[in-house]
C-alpha cells in the first residue's frame, strides 16, 4: 500500500499535526500548479478523481483511470515534479455514476471501474455505496452500504495486488434536503458512535480482503453557493476517540474548500490526516482568469471575453448548474459565475470556453503588463507566487492564484492547533 500515506497516518495516530493535501481535480492548471507547489515545499500530495470524472466510459472528462494518471505523469515531467511523491486515489468510487440505473446495472459498471482504477496504478481507494440507485432510497444504510462495498473490494484485490490498495470508506454527503445547522449555526459533526459503527462494519466485511486506512466522517466544514461553514475551532467532536481501537485508521474529510488557514492543522489535531480539497482549486483559477479579463477594459485593450462567453454557454447547456442553484434570476447569474459549489470547472473543457480563454490570454500574452495594472486585480501574494512559475505571465498568474488557495493544506507539523 502507499507508503507516504501510512507514514502520515503513524505520525498523526503518534499526535504529530500530520496530514496530507488530496487534491481532487482534472483541470491541467491546477493540477500543474498542485504538483510545482508540493515540488517547491518537498511534500507529497495525493491526486485524486472521481467516480463521475473518470471511470471506464470516460466520465466527464473524456478520460479513462489509466489516461487520468498518464495524463498528471505528463504534468509532472513539464513542471519537474518528482513522481515519487505523488499518490493517486480513486474518489466515492461506487454506483454513484450510474445511480439512475436499477442497482445491479449500476454496480456491475461500479465493479469494472474499481478494476480499471486498481490496474491503472490508484492506490488510496475510496469506496462509497452509500448513494440509492433507481428504485431506492436517496441514502442507504450501513448494511447495503458496506456489503456492496466489500464486493468492489473483493474486485478490487482481484484486478492488482491488495498489498498495495489502501482503502477509505464511509462518506461525508449530507442527508436528503441538505446538511442541517445545529443551534449555533455551525454543521453538526457526525457522532462518534456511529462512526465506530460504520468503521467497525467495514472491518468486519473487509476481513482479508485488504487494509482500511481512511474513514470519511463530517468534522463540520461544509459549504453552499454563498456561505462557508467554517470548523469551529473550540470544538472536539470525538471522533479520533471512534476510531482508537484501530490503529492503521486515519479520519478522511471532505469539503475542506473555503477553511480558515488555521483549520487545516486543527483538522490534523483531530485526527484528519488525509484532507479533501477541489472545488477551491478551480474556483481560485477562475476568479484569476476573470481577474485577468477585467483588466482589458481598464487598460483600453477592449471588453472582458470569458465572462460573456461562459454566461451564454451556462444558458445555452444549463445541465451542470441547473438544480443546484436556486432564487431569482439574478441569484442564478450571481451562483453560476461565483458561487463556491463552482459548477462553472464543469464547462472549462468545452470548446466555447477553450476558445475564449485561448483568446484571452493569446491577447495579454502579446502584451506589457505592468505591475499598477496587475495591483487592481491581483493580491501581493499572488503576483509573489508568480514571479517562480516559468512561462508567460497571464498563464503564471493563474496557477499562482491556485498554489495561493492551496498552500495551507501543507502547514508544517508543528503548527498551532
Amino acid at each position: 500500500m502507499p507508503d507516504i500515506l501510512l507514514d502520515t497516518i503513524a505520525r498523526n495516530r503518534a499526535g504529530h499535526a500530520a496530514a496530507i493535501p488530496s487534491v481532487c481535480s482534472a483541470h491541467p492548471d491546477v493540477l500543474a500548479a498542485s504538483l510545482r507547489l508540493a515540488e517547491t515545499l518537498d511534500r507529497p500530495v495525493v491526486i485524486e478523481a472521481t467516480s463521475n470524472q473518470v471511470n471506464q466510459d470516460g466520465g466527464y472528462t473524456g478520460m479513462t483511470p489509466a489516461g487520468f494518471i498518464a495524463f498528471v505523469h505528463g504534468l509532472a515531467r513539464d513542471t519537474g515534479t518528482d513522481p515519487a511523491r505523488i499518490t493517486f486515489g480513486g474518489d466515492h468510487l461506487g454506483p454513484q455514476a450510474w445511480r439512475k440505473l436499477p442497482a445491479a446495472q449500476a454496480m456491475a459498471k461500479a465493479h469494472v471501474m474499481v478494476a480499471d482504477y486498481v490496474r491503472a496504478g490508484f492506490g488510496k481507494i475510496h469506496l462509497d455505496c452509500s448513494e440509492g440507485c433507481a428504485g431506492e432510497p436517496a441514502q442507504l444504510g450501513d448494511e447495503v452500504t458496506v456489503a456492496r462495498s466489500a464486493d468492489l473490494a473483493r474486485t478490487s484485490a482481484a484486478a492488482g495486488d491488495a498489498a498495495r490498495l489502501l482503502y477509505v470508506v464511509g462518506t461525508e454527503v449530507p442527508p436528503p434536503g441538505g446538511a442541517r445547522t445545529d443551534d449555533e449555526g455551525d454543521i453538526p459533526a457526525t457522532r462518534p458512535e456511529a462512526a465506530r459503527a460504520t468503521l467497525d462494519a467495514h472491518l468486519a466485511a473487509f476481513d482479508g480482503l485488504g487494509e482500511i486506512g481512511g474513514l470519511v466522517v463530517q468534522p463540520g466544514v461544509e459549504f453552499t453557493p454563498m456561505h462557508v461553514h467554517h470548523l469551529p475551532m473550540d470544538r472536539d467532536p470525538g471522533l479520533k476517540q471512534a476510531i482508537a481501537h484501530a490503529p492503521g485508521v486515519c479520519l478522511e474529510a471532505h469539503s475542506t474548500d473555503y477553511q480558515r488557514d488555521a483549520a487545516y492543522p486543527r483538522l490534523a489535531r483531530l485526527g484528519f490526516a488525509f484532507q479533501k480539497v477541489g472545488p477551491a482549486l478551480t474556483f481560485a483559477w477562475r476568479q484569476a482568469l476573470y481577474a485577468l479579463d477585467s483588466l482589458r477594459p481598464i487598460a483600453g485593450w477592449g471588453e472582458p471575453v470569458v465572462f460573456p462567453a461562459m454566461e451564454d454557454l451556462m444558458l445555452a447547456e444549463p445541465g451542470y448548474w441547473q438544480g443546484h442553484y436556486h432564487g431569482s434570476a439574478a441569484e442564478q447569474r450571481l451562483a453560476r459565475h461565483v458561487g463556491l459549489a463552482d459548477r462553472i470547472r464543469y464547462y472549462w473543457p468545452h470548446p466555447q470556453a477553450e476558445s475564449a480563454v485561448s483568446s484571452l490570454l493569446g491577447d495579454l500574452e502579446a502584451r506589457r503588463l505592468p505591475e499598477p495594472l496587475l495591483w487592481q486585480a491581483f493580491p501581493e501574494p499572488v503576483l509573489a507566487l508568480a514571479e517562480a512559475i516559468p512561462g508567460p505571465r497571464p498563464q503564471a498568474l493563474l496557477q499562482a492564484a491556485v498554489q495561493a488557495m492551496l498552500r495551507p493544506y501543507f502547514f508544517a507539523e508543528n503548527a498551532d492547533a
